[in-house]
């Protein structure tokens, strides 16, 4: 028993690794991986591509200060992420995110829509967390009710004390998730701008981001 919950936790280790691992790639596939969470829209110029591609390595690949950027022409987009240093200075959340770029010619230039992304097993593990702990939570206030656990006063005060516990416990959370995702957000905006930087002027410092990166 304890050998086979030995080798289910290594398995399900070995599955986070393996999809962070996936998630860290730029290859095409690999940049279409992940849970979509949050999407922005700007304009690109077809002057500011043909820079782009005159900067890119013999792989599509372009080190940026803080992140590395891939671009496909033949498939129409960009993969952009931030650096994931293994000693990284600076506070590191389990929720990373990258962005792909999906380029759509038009009359006006090119259309950019980034869609951020976050890796598979965070996505999962944090949406089953929080249903352990809220319906962990309803259940037991159910229960407990329905074995007369509210018919006493002292009995009343503990079922809110283990309500108002269960809701601090789910508040934590979400504020949690919260903060982590603005961090990797401001992450992800740098690097994006640091991308714009080369493809609006290769000779600027930074220029500004759409609004939603």
């Amino acid at each position: 028993m304890i050998l086979a919950g030995l080798f289910a936790g290594v398995l399900f280790l070995g599955l986070i690794l393996g999809d962070w691992l996936y998630f860290v790639s730029l290859t095409p596939d690999a940049g279409r991986y992940g849970c979509g969470i949050g999407r922005t829209v700007d304009r690109f110029s077809l002057q500011g591509l043909m820079r782009l591609e005159a900067r890119v390595d013999a792989d599509g690949a372009l080190t940026l200060p803080h992140g590395i950027a891939r671009y496909y022409p033949e498939i129409r987009q960009i993969a952009l992420r931030p650096q994931y240093r293994l000693f990284a200075v600076g506070f590191r959340t389990a929720w990373p995110l990258k962005g792909l770029i999906h380029l759509m010619p038009d009359e006006q230039g090119v259309r950019a829509v980034c869609i951020k992304r976050v890796p598979w097993s965070s996505a999962i593990i944090t949406l089953v967390w929080f249903l352990l702990v809220g319906l962990g939570t309803t259940a037991f206030m159910i229960t407990y009710g329905t074995q007369g656990g509210f018919e006493s006063l002292s009995g009343l005060l503990m079922g809110a004390g283990i309500l108002g516990v269960g809701l601090l416990v789910f508040a934590f959370g979400i504020v949690t998730v919260m903060f982590s995702y603005r961090l990797e957000s401001s992450r992800l905006a740098q690097v994006y701008d640091e991308l714009k930087a080369v493809v609006d002027d290769p000779t600027s410092v930074s220029s500004g981001r759409p609004r939603g990166i």
